[in-house]
């Protein structure tokens, strides 16, 4: 009996790819589209924290900045954070003033930091001028100076020997006639005071001034600016100064 004809096996196929999944741009599908554009909007992001020096600063940061300006203008008064001029030999500021009538420039009036005299001042609240020759000297300790001008009531004056009164460490308060019927608050400031002098790091001096006194504005300035300076660790008390 003669054998039956074989039926061929069908060919065997290759499994079949899925094409019901979801795809984007070029083909990728979506779940990659996605992770990339994560990716790219952390690095952004990075890169701004990194341009913008991240969050809040030491002293004189940009957030404690704000935080006066924004007290000061409130207040009605201008405000100012400004680079010192550096020294003449670039490494020391008492180089600068040697003599109690040495002609000095500075970036601001009054001072609010750059060359000074190498002997500070007694820290006290002054009914008369102290050479501001020498206040510059108490900036650098960390301290905030009071000033106003000879046409400033005294009832005002009254008012900013209070507020000395109140919390005298690290504070000056001195008249500084030019300024007329306005007061300033200053102060000198650097992040890291061992950067002091190197790379060209001179600090920031920061300066306010108002036509009246603020209770709220002056205690914010004070409070983020005081102890703050490019020489710290000196004896800051009332009644205390050089030799």
């Amino acid at each position: 009996m003669a054998d039956k004809p074989k039926t061929p096996r069908p060919p065997v196929q290759a499994p079949k790819r899925r094409e019901d999944r979801k795809q984007g741009l070029s083909g990728l599908p979506v779940w990659a589209i996605v992770v990339g554009v994560i990716v790219l909007v952390g690095a952004v992001v990075g890169i701004v924290v990194a341009a913008t020096g991240g969050g809040g600063g030491d002293s004189g940061g940009s957030d404690k900045d704000a935080q006066v300006k924004a007290a000061m203008t409130a207040a009605g008064c201008t405000y100012r954070s400004v680079k010192p001029l550096p020294p003449k030999d670039g490494s020391n500021y008492h180089g600068d003033v040697p003599t109690l009538t040495t002609n000095v420039r500075w970036a601001t009036t009054p001072p609010s930091a750059g060359g000074h005299y190498p002997l500070w001042a007694v820290w006290n609240f002054y009914r008369s001028p102290l050479n501001p020759r020498q206040v510059v000297h108490n900036e650098e300790h960390g301290g905030v100076v009071l000033w106003w001008g000879n046409k400033v009531p005294s009832a005002t004056i009254d008012e900013l020997e209070t507020f000395y009164r109140d919390s005298p460490e690290a504070m000056v308060g001195t008249p500084f006639p030019t300024l007329g019927n306005k007061i300033a608050l200053t102060a000198w400031t650097i992040d890291d005071p061992s950067k002091y002098y190197r790379g060209g790091d001179y600090g920031v001096g920061h300066i306010a001034i108002c036509t009246k006194f603020d209770e709220d504005a002056f205690t914010t300035f004070r409070d983020a600016f005081r102890n703050n300076g490019p020489e710290r660790g000196t004896d800051n008390t009332p009644g205390s100064g050089p030799g």
